[in-house]
């Protein structure tokens, strides 16, 4: 019998939701049912804007709230505004995350650390303020986006592994003291996902790519959304600290 997956009734917030795969995130959760809050940084602010103005089209509630998710008191106030403004958040999905590539070498220490601070610090502190009102409530479903680099690594991106790879443990150890309050944490860790980091890369870079993945094809926005909703529905309750490789079976 086939199962509809129906999200009514929930709020979910997604982060660096303006564009790209986290926007793919939140058009999918909202036409499951979700009421969305769009959130990216402030330059941006104008986009999440018309995000949130094409999933109101659809029905839903939807707002747009900036912030640099990297910063704690912006990442605090994200939870805080959209806890307000909608009542509840139900579901975080934390999306925002940057690549800054070079040699080991000849990497910056601020290309190293702005790539922590925005995917694995930016994590935390969302994680972190929600949890606490998701713990009284005794609800909630926290998904953060790793990638399989944190798994297998890749030359030129140390910071991006490790970012990553500190996703998954925290996801993990998150998962263990959230869970008596039946809050689940888990991750997605997509592939090679067509985006526009990847439309950086080169033909034969992509060629070598493809010819790693067993499907033979690069992976795409929806396929990592479709992950979300399960994760994020009724179908996910009995699943906490599992990562979940979108790869095309890349990483076996």
């Amino acid at each position: 019998m086939p199962y509809t997956i129906d999200l009514s009734g929930q709020v979910a917030l997604v982060t660096g939701s303006r564009r790209g795969l986290g926007k793919a995130i939140a058009m999918h959760l909202a036409e499951a049912g979700a009421d969305i809050i769009i959130n990216d940084i402030l330059p941006g602010q104008e986009e999440a804007e018309a995000t949130a103005a094409e999933i109101c089209a659809l029905g839903r509630r939807a707002i747009a709230i900036c912030g640099d998710v990297s910063k704690s008191d912006d990442a605090t106030a994200l939870i805080e505004q959209g806890w307000a403004e909608m009542g509840k958040i139900d579901i975080l999905v934390n999306n925002a995350g940057i690549t800054r590539d070079n040699l080991l070498i000849r990497m910056s220490d601020e290309e190293w650390q702005s790539v922590l601070n925005i995917n694995l610090s930016g994590a935390f502190y969302c994680t972190r303020a929600a949890a606490k009102r998701m713990m009284k409530a005794r609800y909630g479903r926290i998904i953060n986006i790793a990638s399989v680099i944190g798994l297998m690594g890749n030359a030129g991106q140390a910071n991006y592994a490790a970012s990553k790879a500190g996703i998954i443990g925290m996801t993990k150890a998150n998962a263990k003291e959230l869970a008596a309050r039946n809050i689940t944490v888990n991750a997605i860790a997509p592939g090679f996902i067509i985006s526009a980091m990847t439309d950086k890369l080169s033909d034969d870079t992509k060629a070598q790519y493809i010819g790693a993945i067993p499907l033979s094809r690069l992976g795409t926005a929806d396929d990592v959304a479709n992950a979300v909703l399960m994760y994020a529905s009724p179908l996910a309750n009995y699943t906490t600290g599992h990562v979940f490789n979108v790869d095309g079976g890349m990483v076996m």
